[in-house]
């Protein structure tokens, strides 16, 4: 195969690594819009507006631009709501005030529920944007949300969670994993991030949180399959020991393997520098995990 040459699109350099990583992602998520993957993209190379925000039409066009030459080759167009387009946040509901306090025993059982259409995108969205400390941002590729629901005395959102495409490489994950790089590549569609997590502030209900992971642990491999076209085989993700210490995880299995380096979830070249490092936590979801990553 010829080596790719840099070149210049919308006033952005793109070094030949650069397209090298775009090839990578756009066949490592074939299941993806051709707008999910713009947004990727941008977040993978933070190519963004002075704002912050992402430069995906931009990018969308770059795609299309290079995938006419053969250089990449994109996922058929579909329908989709224009670049630009408000998204709707809906106002509080009345669960964003509700106190429960108690064990979990008292309001079970914890169920999840996934957002599947635009009503409960944008409820998700503006529970998360309100009370999570990070807030809502666009998830890196593919990803699952839902809704975190008790049973008693009455169906009832108590919290949101979030699923998306994992980090490209973190040390200590691919340590523990005994991946290679050749490896990691090959398999990291099998990995999933845990990267949101929410229970609503005056939601005090003993072993809630472990009881959610645990119920996400049981029917996110089937969703994300069905979703995806990937069963994953294990689940990872961040903590910022400043603000918690993982309890939860380690109530619902999750086994903390180290912190990170501090450069960021998405530094592939090992560039950055400025992110708080954070415990990482990892949850198998077979026993042959290993050998099916490719170890």
């Amino acid at each position: 195969m010829a080596t790719l040459k840099g070149r210049t699109f919308s006033g952005r350099r793109f070094k030949p690594e650069e397209l090298v990583e775009i090839k990578e992602v756009v066949a490592s998520f074939p299941a993806l819009s051709r707008t999910e993957l713009a947004k990727t993209i941008c977040e993978l190379l933070d190519w963004t507006r002075p704002s912050g925000a992402l430069k995906g039409r931009e990018c969308l066009e770059f795609l299309e631009e290079i995938d006419a030459e053969g250089i990449i080759h994109l996922p058929r167009k579909l329908e989709t709501r224009p670049f630009g387009s408000k998204t709707r946040i809906q106002p509080v509901r009345d669960e964003e005030g509700i106190v429960l306090i108690g064990s979990v025993g008292q309001f079970g059982p914890v169920r999840l529920e996934k957002v599947d259409n635009r009503a409960g995108r944008d409820l998700w969205r503006g529970m998360v944007d309100r009370h999570h400390y990070l807030g809502y941002k666009v998830p890196f590729g593919a990803s699952l949300r839902y809704f975190i629901l008790v049973s008693q005395p009455e169906p009832m959102i108590v919290g949101c969670i979030q699923f998306s495409s994992p980090a490209w490489r973190m040390a200590v994950r691919d340590q523990w994993i005994g991946w290679d790089d050749a490896r990691r590549s090959n398999h990291l569609q099998r990995l999933v991030n845990n990267s949101r997590f929410l229970i609503l502030p005056d939601v005090r209900i003993r072993n809630l949180a472990s009881a959610a992971l645990a119920e996400a642990s049981r029917i996110l491999p089937g969703d994300w399959e069905a979703q995806y076209g990937v069963r994953p085989v294990l689940l990872e993700t961040l903590v910022d020991g400043a603000r918690f210490s993982g309890t939860c995880y380690r109530a619902a299995n999750w086994t903390e393997v180290g912190e990170t380096s501090g450069r960021g979830r998405m530094d592939r070249a090992n560039i950055r520098s400025g992110e708080a490092p954070k415990k990482v936590f990892v949850m198998p979801l077979a026993k042959d995990f290993r050998q099916r990553l490719g170890v």
